[in-house]
């Protein structure tokens, strides 16, 4: 399985996640379950997907406040969709955490956001990660 497909499937949990406001006790069982009904079966996946589920789950707070201070002055993390969120957070802990190519990880959100998102969640999401590379001098 590869990392696009993982990607994929940690965004579709987290954003479960995140609808059902699960806590974080009960993560470990959720991941658990998640990878039994998609019938993840290769070690590295799963030990990506995990690592990445968890991290996010983790890091939360500093997550969340790496994306709010890169937003625009007039935004809100409260004003973006749930979708483009749980985008924000993943490609975000991929960036800082994972220290994955910032080019790799724009590119691939940004096709998720195509996919999940309303029309204007690619953009908006290019513009805060473009902004979070910077920031954190990624680039």
């Amino acid at each position: 399985m590869n990392r696009s497909k993982i990607r994929e499937l940690a965004f579709e949990l987290l954003y479960s996640l995140e609808i059902q406001k699960v806590e974080k006790e009960s993560i470990e069982e959720q991941i658990k379950i998640f990878l039994e009904t998609n019938e993840i079966t290769d070690k590295k996946a799963e030990e990506y997907f995990t690592d990445v589920v968890y991290g996010i789950q983790t890091n939360s707070e500093k997550i969340q406040e790496t994306i709010s201070s890169n937003l625009a002055s007039n935004w809100k993390i409260e004003r973006i969709s749930k979708i483009s969120l749980v985008l924000l957070k993943l490609s975000t802990y991929e960036l800082i955490y994972k220290k994955i190519p910032y080019k790799v990880v724009i590119n691939e959100v940004v096709e998720l956001a195509k996919l999940y998102g309303d029309e204007n969640a690619p953009s908006f999401i290019n513009g805060v990660l473009g902004n979070i590379v910077k920031q954190n001098n990624l680039c």
